[in-house]
Protein backbone atom coordinates (compact mmCIF):
# COMPACT_ATOMS: atom_id res chain seq x y z
CA UNK A 1 0.00 0.00 0.00
CA UNK A 2 1.67 3.20 -1.18
CA UNK A 3 -1.26 5.51 -0.37
CA UNK A 4 -3.27 5.54 2.84
CA UNK A 5 -6.76 7.08 3.00
CA UNK A 6 -8.03 8.35 6.35
CA UNK A 7 -10.99 10.33 7.70
CA UNK A 8 -9.54 11.63 10.98
CA UNK A 9 -12.36 14.11 11.65
CA UNK A 10 -15.81 14.62 10.13
CA UNK A 11 -15.89 16.10 6.61
CA UNK A 12 -12.10 15.82 6.16
CA UNK A 13 -10.21 13.21 4.14
CA UNK A 14 -6.48 12.80 4.81
CA UNK A 15 -4.51 11.17 1.99
CA UNK A 16 -1.05 9.98 3.03
CA UNK A 17 1.93 9.15 0.82
CA UNK A 18 3.07 5.84 2.33
CA UNK A 19 6.32 4.95 0.62
CA UNK A 20 8.80 6.17 3.26
CA UNK A 21 11.50 3.65 2.37
CA UNK A 22 11.85 5.50 -0.96
CA UNK A 23 11.23 8.90 0.64
CA UNK A 24 7.85 8.89 -1.14
CA UNK A 25 9.46 9.01 -4.56
CA UNK A 26 6.73 8.87 -7.19
CA UNK A 27 6.63 5.82 -9.39
CA UNK A 28 3.71 5.22 -11.75
CA UNK A 29 1.78 3.10 -9.26
CA UNK A 30 1.97 5.71 -6.51
CA UNK A 31 0.71 8.47 -8.79
CA UNK A 32 -2.28 6.46 -9.98
CA UNK A 33 -3.06 5.40 -6.42
CA UNK A 34 -2.88 9.04 -5.35
CA UNK A 35 -5.17 10.06 -8.20
CA UNK A 36 -7.66 7.36 -7.16
CA UNK A 37 -7.60 8.67 -3.59
CA UNK A 38 -8.19 12.25 -4.75
CA UNK A 39 -11.09 11.01 -6.89
CA UNK A 40 -12.55 9.11 -3.93
CA UNK A 41 -12.47 12.23 -1.74
CA UNK A 42 -13.74 14.50 -4.51
CA UNK A 43 -16.78 12.31 -5.17
CA UNK A 44 -17.64 11.63 -1.52
CA UNK A 45 -20.48 13.97 -0.55
CA UNK A 46 -19.50 13.63 3.11
CA UNK A 47 -16.03 15.10 2.46
CA UNK A 48 -15.60 18.88 2.36
CA UNK A 49 -11.81 19.29 2.62
CA UNK A 50 -8.91 17.11 1.45
CA UNK A 51 -5.52 17.00 3.18
CA UNK A 52 -2.40 15.56 1.52
CA UNK A 53 0.31 14.37 3.94
CA UNK A 54 3.23 11.94 3.94
CA UNK A 55 4.90 9.26 6.06
CA UNK A 56 8.60 9.16 6.83
CA UNK A 57 11.28 11.82 7.26
CA UNK A 58 10.51 13.67 4.01
CA UNK A 59 7.38 14.64 2.12
CA UNK A 60 8.66 13.55 -1.30
CA UNK A 61 11.98 13.05 -3.07
CA UNK A 62 10.25 13.63 -6.41
CA UNK A 63 10.00 11.35 -9.45
CA UNK A 64 11.37 7.85 -8.98
CA UNK A 65 14.14 7.80 -11.58
CA UNK A 66 14.93 4.16 -10.84
CA UNK A 67 11.46 2.76 -11.55
CA UNK A 68 11.55 -0.51 -13.50
CA UNK A 69 9.73 -0.35 -16.85
CA UNK A 70 7.94 2.99 -16.30
CA UNK A 71 6.29 2.84 -19.73
CA UNK A 72 5.02 -0.71 -19.26
CA UNK A 73 3.61 0.34 -15.90
CA UNK A 74 1.10 2.57 -17.67
CA UNK A 75 -0.51 -0.53 -19.22
CA UNK A 76 -1.58 -1.66 -15.74
CA UNK A 77 -3.68 1.44 -15.13
CA UNK A 78 -6.76 3.03 -16.64
CA UNK A 79 -5.51 6.32 -18.02
CA UNK A 80 -7.53 9.41 -17.14
CA UNK A 81 -6.29 11.98 -19.65
CA UNK A 82 -6.48 12.28 -23.41
CA UNK A 83 -2.85 11.38 -24.13
CA UNK A 84 -2.16 8.22 -26.12
CA UNK A 85 0.82 6.42 -27.62
CA UNK A 86 2.71 5.71 -24.40
CA UNK A 87 4.65 2.86 -26.05
CA UNK A 88 5.63 4.79 -29.17
CA UNK A 89 9.29 5.37 -29.91
CA UNK A 90 11.25 8.52 -29.28
CA UNK A 91 9.93 11.75 -27.82
CA UNK A 92 6.31 10.85 -28.63
CA UNK A 93 5.96 8.13 -26.00
CA UNK A 94 7.81 10.04 -23.31
CA UNK A 95 5.79 13.19 -23.88
CA UNK A 96 2.54 11.23 -23.73
CA UNK A 97 3.53 9.63 -20.43
CA UNK A 98 4.47 12.95 -18.85
CA UNK A 99 1.29 14.58 -20.15
CA UNK A 100 -0.67 11.87 -18.37
CA UNK A 101 0.98 11.33 -14.99
CA UNK A 102 2.92 14.55 -14.36
CA UNK A 103 1.44 17.66 -15.95
CA UNK A 104 -1.99 16.07 -16.39
CA UNK A 105 -2.36 14.82 -12.83
CA UNK A 106 -1.06 18.04 -11.27
CA UNK A 107 -3.48 20.18 -13.26
CA UNK A 108 -6.33 17.76 -12.50
CA UNK A 109 -5.65 17.92 -8.76
CA UNK A 110 -5.41 21.72 -8.84
CA UNK A 111 -8.95 21.85 -10.17
CA UNK A 112 -10.62 19.49 -7.68
CA UNK A 113 -13.80 21.37 -6.70
CA UNK A 114 -13.03 21.12 -2.97
CA UNK A 115 -10.39 22.87 -0.87
CA UNK A 116 -7.13 20.95 -0.58
CA UNK A 117 -4.36 21.41 1.99
CA UNK A 118 -0.79 20.10 1.74
CA UNK A 119 0.62 19.05 5.12
CA UNK A 120 4.35 19.26 4.42
CA UNK A 121 7.47 18.27 6.32
CA UNK A 122 11.08 17.55 5.46
CA UNK A 123 12.31 17.85 1.91
CA UNK A 124 10.09 18.52 -1.10
CA UNK A 125 12.30 17.92 -4.11
CA UNK A 126 11.37 18.76 -7.73
CA UNK A 127 8.53 16.34 -8.57
CA UNK A 128 7.43 16.67 -4.95
CA UNK A 129 6.51 20.27 -5.74
CA UNK A 130 4.01 18.92 -8.28
CA UNK A 131 2.13 17.31 -5.39
CA UNK A 132 2.26 20.38 -3.14
CA UNK A 133 1.63 23.20 -5.62
CA UNK A 134 -1.74 21.91 -6.89
CA UNK A 135 -3.08 22.17 -3.32
CA UNK A 136 -4.94 25.33 -2.36
CA UNK A 137 -3.18 25.83 0.97
CA UNK A 138 0.17 24.68 2.38
CA UNK A 139 0.92 24.14 6.06
CA UNK A 140 4.60 23.35 6.60
CA UNK A 141 6.71 22.24 9.52
CA UNK A 142 9.75 24.31 10.43
CA UNK A 143 12.08 21.72 8.91
CA UNK A 144 10.45 21.80 5.46
CA UNK A 145 12.57 22.68 2.42
CA UNK A 146 11.47 23.19 -1.18
CA UNK A 147 13.73 22.87 -4.22
CA UNK A 148 13.70 22.10 -7.92
CA UNK A 149 17.11 20.73 -8.96
CA UNK A 150 16.02 19.64 -12.44
CA UNK A 151 18.26 22.18 -14.18
CA UNK A 152 21.15 20.07 -12.85
CA UNK A 153 19.52 17.20 -14.75
CA UNK A 154 19.63 19.16 -17.98
CA UNK A 155 16.03 20.45 -18.11
CA UNK A 156 14.29 23.75 -17.40
CA UNK A 157 12.35 22.63 -14.32
CA UNK A 158 9.61 20.20 -13.36
CA UNK A 159 6.76 19.53 -15.78
CA UNK A 160 4.15 21.48 -13.78
CA UNK A 161 6.05 24.75 -14.24
CA UNK A 162 4.23 26.89 -11.69
CA UNK A 163 7.46 28.47 -10.44
CA UNK A 164 6.79 32.16 -11.32
CA UNK A 165 3.45 32.06 -9.52
CA UNK A 166 4.80 30.25 -6.48
CA UNK A 167 8.24 31.86 -6.04
CA UNK A 168 7.91 35.12 -7.96
CA UNK A 169 9.93 35.74 -11.10
CA UNK A 170 13.28 36.80 -9.59
CA UNK A 171 13.32 34.11 -6.90
CA UNK A 172 12.20 31.47 -9.40
CA UNK A 173 15.19 32.24 -11.62
CA UNK A 174 17.63 32.22 -8.70
CA UNK A 175 16.36 28.91 -7.33
CA UNK A 176 16.34 27.26 -10.75
CA UNK A 177 19.74 28.63 -11.79
CA UNK A 178 21.42 27.53 -8.53
CA UNK A 179 19.40 24.45 -7.56
CA UNK A 180 19.01 26.10 -4.17
CA UNK A 181 16.42 25.33 -1.51
CA UNK A 182 13.74 27.53 0.00
CA UNK A 183 13.18 27.10 3.74
CA UNK A 184 9.70 26.94 5.22
CA UNK A 185 10.03 30.42 6.72
CA UNK A 186 11.25 31.87 3.41
CA UNK A 187 8.38 30.15 1.60
CA UNK A 188 5.93 31.66 4.10
CA UNK A 189 7.44 35.11 3.64
CA UNK A 190 6.98 35.07 -0.14
CA UNK A 191 3.43 33.70 0.16
CA UNK A 192 3.98 30.14 -1.06
CA UNK A 193 3.25 28.65 2.37
CA UNK A 194 0.29 29.69 4.53
CA UNK A 195 1.55 28.62 7.96
CA UNK A 196 4.77 27.29 9.50
CA UNK A 197 4.57 25.33 12.73
CA UNK A 198 6.76 23.01 14.81
CA UNK A 199 6.93 19.47 13.42
CA UNK A 200 5.03 18.03 16.39
CA UNK A 201 2.14 20.44 15.76
CA UNK A 202 1.92 19.94 12.00
CA UNK A 203 -0.93 17.43 11.74
CA UNK A 204 -3.02 19.02 14.50
CA UNK A 205 -2.65 22.50 12.97
CA UNK A 206 -3.55 21.23 9.50
CA UNK A 207 -6.63 19.39 10.74
CA UNK A 208 -7.72 22.41 12.77
CA UNK A 209 -7.53 24.53 9.61
CA UNK A 210 -9.36 21.86 7.59
CA UNK A 211 -12.11 21.62 10.20
CA UNK A 212 -12.60 25.39 10.14
CA UNK A 213 -12.89 25.43 6.35
CA UNK A 214 -15.26 22.44 6.38
CA UNK A 215 -17.85 24.52 8.26
CA UNK A 216 -18.28 26.80 5.25
CA UNK A 217 -20.97 26.21 2.59
CA UNK A 218 -19.46 23.70 0.10
CA UNK A 219 -20.82 25.37 -3.03
CA UNK A 220 -19.46 28.75 -1.92
CA UNK A 221 -16.07 27.13 -1.31
CA UNK A 222 -16.16 25.68 -4.83
CA UNK A 223 -17.02 29.07 -6.33
CA UNK A 224 -14.33 30.86 -4.32
CA UNK A 225 -11.72 28.36 -5.51
CA UNK A 226 -12.85 28.72 -9.12
CA UNK A 227 -12.67 32.51 -8.82
CA UNK A 228 -9.09 32.59 -7.51
CA UNK A 229 -7.91 29.97 -10.00
CA UNK A 230 -9.53 31.91 -12.84
CA UNK A 231 -7.71 35.07 -11.78
CA UNK A 232 -4.40 33.21 -11.85
CA UNK A 233 -5.17 31.63 -15.21
CA UNK A 234 -6.10 35.03 -16.68
CA UNK A 235 -2.45 36.00 -16.15
CA UNK A 236 -1.49 33.40 -18.76
CA UNK A 237 -0.54 30.53 -16.45
CA UNK A 238 -1.94 27.67 -18.63
CA UNK A 239 -0.16 28.89 -21.76
CA UNK A 240 3.10 29.46 -19.89
CA UNK A 241 2.99 25.98 -18.39
CA UNK A 242 2.33 24.40 -21.78
CA UNK A 243 5.28 26.28 -23.27
CA UNK A 244 7.56 25.21 -20.42
CA UNK A 245 6.32 21.62 -20.76
CA UNK A 246 7.26 21.64 -24.46
CA UNK A 247 10.72 22.95 -23.57
CA UNK A 248 11.01 20.21 -20.96
CA UNK A 249 10.40 17.63 -23.70
CA UNK A 250 13.05 19.31 -25.87
CA UNK A 251 15.48 18.95 -22.95
CA UNK A 252 14.69 15.24 -22.64
CA UNK A 253 15.34 14.75 -26.36
CA UNK A 254 18.61 16.69 -26.15
CA UNK A 255 19.78 14.69 -23.14
CA UNK A 256 18.97 11.44 -24.91
CA UNK A 257 21.02 12.48 -27.93
CA UNK A 258 23.97 13.73 -25.88
CA UNK A 259 23.96 11.43 -22.83
CA UNK A 260 21.85 8.46 -23.90
CA UNK A 261 19.35 9.11 -21.11
CA UNK A 262 16.50 11.59 -20.70
CA UNK A 263 18.08 13.04 -17.54
CA UNK A 264 21.67 14.25 -17.44
CA UNK A 265 23.95 11.80 -15.57
CA UNK A 266 24.93 14.41 -12.95
CA UNK A 267 21.50 14.13 -11.35
CA UNK A 268 21.62 10.34 -11.35
CA UNK A 269 24.96 10.41 -9.56
CA UNK A 270 23.73 12.74 -6.84
CA UNK A 271 20.25 11.40 -6.12
CA UNK A 272 18.19 8.34 -7.01
CA UNK A 273 14.96 10.29 -7.40
CA UNK A 274 14.03 13.83 -8.16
Amino acid sequence: MVIRYETPIPKVARIVLARPERRNAQDTGLLYALNDAFDRAAHDEEIAVIVLAADGPHFSAGHDLREDDPFGALDRHRTVGTSTGFQRAGAEGLMAREEEIYLGFSERWRNIPKPTIAEVHGKVIAGGLMLVWPCDLIVASEDAEFLDNVVEGGANGVEFFNHPWEFGVRRAKELLFTGGALTAREAERIGMVNRVVPREALTATTLELAERIARMPPFALKLAKLSVNAAQDAQGRPQAIQTAFGLHQLAHSHNMQVHGTVVAPALFRRVGAR
